[in-house]
């Protein structure tokens, strides 16, 4: 069975980070993500998708993503229920995140009039497992400077 889903959208507000009683951060938020078409009127629509994401990436996102920022997901679908104070049953529907990935500078989100996400690499990719770090400005074998002669490229 295949349950992976792919977004890429707005937050709508400032994340929301809480703890479980055990000390695990989890925090949620809502993406407005734009649809590829645009109604009768031609106006583009969006949908307003609840996600989750948990432990570390939960305090890294709702440290520097803030509401109007774009962002990037990955995740799954899941499907839960609960009886709400009326005795019916309420079902919801939610991504959960496995990773995240800022898709704007912060000089992009200064232009946007949000609060600063104090990202200054928009390349930063954030997952539950790890984070890892995207630099076009770090040489991951500590060169300065690559030497190529002519005769080595296949053009």
């Amino acid at each position: 069975m295949i349950n992976n889903v792919v977004l890429v959208g707005r937050l709508t507000k400032d994340p929301d980070l809480k703890y479980t009683g055990s000390g695990t951060a989890v925090a949620t938020f809502t993406l407005a993500v734009n649809r590829n078409f645009t109604n009768q009127s031609g106006e583009r629509e969006a949908d307003f998708i609840n996600c989750v994401i948990w432990r570390k990436p939960a305090e890294t996102l709702a440290n520097y993503a803030k509401k109007g920022v774009l962002i990037g997901v990955t995740g799954r679908i899941q499907t839960r229920s609960y009886d709400n104070q009326q005795g019916q049953k309420v079902y919801v529907t939610e991504v959960i995140a496995d990773n995240f990935q800022l898709l704007e500078s912060k000089k992009a989100d200064s232009s946007q009039n949000t609060q600063g996400s104090g990202v200054s690499n928009s390349q930063t990719n954030y997952t539950s497992n790890q984070q890892n770090t995207n630099s076009a400005t770090t040489d991951p074998f500590g060169n300065s400077s690559i030497d190529i002669s002519d005769d080595d490229l296949p053009f």
